[in-house]
């Protein structure tokens, strides 16, 4: 399928887009993590020191998300329409996960009877959502049928062993950018036992790409290898520097810089993300859409820029905003009470 000439505005906008993708992941990656982390201990006040951790910042940060679908219905509705059907369980259950999981944030410090109930959903709430967001990743990279702008496969496409792969490897992912988050913002007991967790999630993490990568090579190489990984070797640098900074991540971890884990973990994620700009683009579904071939009329897009340029800044600056009020450690937490094993 010959690409369609994209205008600059269908490019500003699917730059928009990408740039959301990649603050959200970062984002609600890590309050997603520590969502994960938090099912991992049965400590009732490390579990509520980790959940102190993301307070101010875990509905903000789900803003972005809105940004992405809002963004993705206006300027590139047949992308929207393509998504939503290939991944129409994947989605159900990412908004059933949202929803217990702010549920349980909110309930489970009012509750003492039903307390268990909100921990469980808000632990396997975090888990639902990180893995259909790794599947959906991982199905992607195979390819989505598509024909006349429309979704043409089935409903189960997306149940793969690779894209189960991907999802178990988001998961583990979250989970480090959790636990770097909580060396970020604790001290004391919890901020070691965030830290003892980070080298053996990295290790898991390269493990599950080690396999997914085998998956490739054996059972699914065609899928895979219709994207321009291989045309753009140039585009090689980022899966590589991915692999270096999860090493870094897990070295990282064995020094006393609080900071630097988590560095290291983002910059995973922005090589990984770069690594599918590279095999995916032009296309916005892959291998159907382009840019070009997706974006609505011009005119459509004027519109949406000057409504965009009022409100993606106030979103952005909000989020700056936030951040820099709560910078620092988290009062208060990581002290004797988290020395208990879980």
């Amino acid at each position: 399928m010959s690409a369609a000439p994209a205008s600059d505005l269908a490019l500003f906008w699917a730059g928009v887009i990408a740039l959301a993708i990649l603050v959200y992941v970062i984002l609600d990656g890590f309050d997603l993590g520590v969502g994960i982390l938090f099912g991992t201990t049965r400590d009732e006040a490390r579990r509520t020191a980790l959940m102190n951790t993301i307070a101010p910042f875990w509905d903000g940060n789900e803003t972005w998300l809105v940004v992405v679908g809002a963004g993705l219905f206006a300027a590139f509705p047949a992308v929207y329409a393509v998504f939503l059907g290939a991944f129409y369980i994947p989605v159900l259950l990412l908004l059933v996960g949202l929803i217990f999981r702010g549920v349980a944030f909110e309930f489970r410090g009012r509750s003492v009877r039903m307390r268990r109930l909100w921990d469980r959903g808000f632990f396997v709430g975090s888990v639902v959502v990180a893995f259909v967001q790794g599947a959906a990743v991982g199905a992607m990279m195979r390819g989505i049928k598509v024909h006349d702008s429309q979704f043409a496969g089935g409903t189960f496409d997306w149940l793969h062993p690779f894209a189960l792969l991907t999802g178990a490897g988001l998961v583990f992912g979250y989970a480090l950018l959790g636990a770097g988050w909580v060396v970020v913002k604790s001290e004391g007991a919890l901020r070691d036992w965030g830290r003892a967790r980070i080298g053996w999630l990295a290790a898991i993490v390269f493990v599950l790409i080690g396999a997914a990568f085998a998956v490739v090579l054996g059972a699914d190489a065609g899928a895979v290898a219709q994207g321009h990984l291989r045309d753009r070797p140039w585009g090689w640098v980022f899966p590589a520097a991915g692999v270096a900074a999860l090493a870094a991540t897990a070295l990282a971890a064995r020094g006393r810089n609080d900071v630097l884990p988590f560095f290291c973990s983002v910059l995973f994620f922005l090589c990984a993300y770069l690594s599918l700009g590279v095999m995916f683009w032009p296309y916005m579904v892959p291998y159907a859409l382009t840019v070009g071939s997706a974006a609505s009329p011009d005119a459509s897009l004027r519109f949406l820029f000057y409504g965009g340029g009022v409100v993606l800044p106030v979103i952005a600056v909000y989020t700056a905003g936030v951040y820099w009020v709560f910078r620092g450690k988290t009062p208060g937490f990581g002290g004797e009470a988290h020395k208990r094993r879980s």
